[in-house]
């Protein structure tokens, strides 16, 4: 789950990274640099996904939030259910 959550993040940060780079200046050197490790921490994404079972894996083959998805459902699906009584 901490493989996903760095790479889910990684992910993220480097699609907006390229996109404010393709939307402002266009910069090559910042291209060349995000381009490989946004494609990188996709795969990664969708391979940590597949391992954590209630991750839902398909989410995570949206580009950009879909690592972000996953790891909210497998989050989710961790907790133990809420209980409203209480031993005492």
């Amino acid at each position: 789950m901490r493989l996903l959550r760095i790479a889910a993040g990684v992910e993220a940060v480097s699609l907006v990274v390229l996109l404010g780079n393709l939307v402002t200046v266009h910069t090559k050197t910042i291209s060349t640099f995000a381009g490989p490790l946004h494609g990188i921490s996709y795969v990664v994404v969708v391979v940590a996904a597949s391992l954590v079972p209630s991750a839902a894996g398909w989410r995570a083959f949206l580009p950009g939030i879909g690592g972000l998805l996953a790891l909210r459902r497998a989050r989710s699906h961790a907790r133990p259910p809420a209980c409203g009584a209480q031993e005492g």
